[in-house]
């Protein structure tokens, strides 16, 4: 038994999220404050249903660091290992509401500057999952110590994860981010992408065949690919066998933040030691109610919900 279910690491952040649906930015007038961050969200999702989970992450010091500090560790979240830049401000991302992929604007600053001793063997060997993202690997020196990290986490049997949700906006080296996932996925890696994150990385659109080969190619063990309300192919044991898991027709209030649970309900299974079809299932249970949900999912979430249907 581990200490922590999960260990999430990198961007804790404030969003500004409009208050009305709109294409993007543009035609949006009003913005709401949200505890923000996927690290953060799917570190939140994780304690909502039960689990034991830390954050490692870097705010600055000031109110809005104090907010988000507040704020995630009303979840139930350990947010002792939270580092405060003296220097840098904390990070700010701007949000448009959307029925599809939002439109943003990020303001980077102290989350990027996470560093090796904010990361000990310590707390690696007593987590069963260390998560990231592709937010959090896109700039020095967060970069290199969370790379770093993850080759010491799947040393100490803490299994690595990452939701490689890549966007041009915040990683413009399109060839540097294929080879920091790539020396990322290379730890045995549990990798869930959405299709239009790998057209993202890709540069162009992409056949699921070769999404699925690459990925594994670089040392992924699992790889979820969500389609959207099609549901999540799961390719596993280095590709040799494939699942189709079929989505659900709900109305959809809100998207932002679905990837991050599904991603937190198929973990979430996982640790529980289910097999890669249920951990699937219950990742998309999560999904649908944080899709019919305006803002975060509540409080606590009973992890039943995982397994219905």
């Amino acid at each position: 038994m581990k200490k922590y279910t999960l260990l999430s690491v990198g961007e804790l952040l404030v969003d500004l999220i409009g208050t009305e649906i709109a294409e993007s930015i543009l035609q949006t007038t009003d913005f709401q404050r949200f505890q923000g961050g996927s690290p953060a969200n799917m570190a939140a999702n994780m304690a909502r249903l039960g689990n034991s989970v830390a954050l490692i992450s870097c705010v600055g010091n000031d109110n809005l660091g104090k907010f988000l500090t507040q704020e995630v560790a009303k979840t139930g979240i350990d947010v002792s290992l939270v580092a405060v830049d003296e220097i840098q401000p904390t990070s700010i991302v701007v949000v448009s509401r959307a029925t599809g992929t939002p439109d943003f604007i990020a303001y980077r600053t102290a989350d990027r500057m996470l560093q090796p001793a904010h990361i000990s063997d310590e707390i690696l060997a007593q987590s069963a999952i260390f998560h990231t993202t592709c937010f959090a690997l896109s700039q020095e020196p967060a970069q290199s110590t969370i790379v770093d990290a993850a080759r010491r986490a799947n040393a100490l049997g803490c299994r690595v994860s990452i939701d490689a949700n890549y966007a041009p906006q915040i990683w413009q080296d399109r060839k540097n981010a294929w080879q920091i996932i790539s020396a990322y996925c290379s730890h045995n890696a549990l990798v869930k992408l959405s299709e239009d994150d790998a057209e993202r990385i890709y540069g162009h659109s992409v056949t699921q065949e070769q999404i699925l080969a690459d990925f594994h190619g670089m040392g992924s063990d699992l790889i979820c690919l969500t389609l959207g309300a099609k549901g999540s192919i799961i390719s596993y044991e280095g590709g040799s066998k494939r699942i189709l898991v079929e989505g659900k027709k709900i109305e959809v209030i809100d998207v932002t933040g679905a990837g991050d649970a599904y991603w937190a309900g198929f973990l979430t299974a996982w640790a529980e030691g289910n097999s890669p079809e249920i951990c699937a299932k219950a990742g998309a249970n999560l999904a649908a109610l944080k899709l019919v949900t305006k803002g975060p999912l509540p409080s606590q979430v009973d992890k039943e919900i995982l397994y219905h249907g």
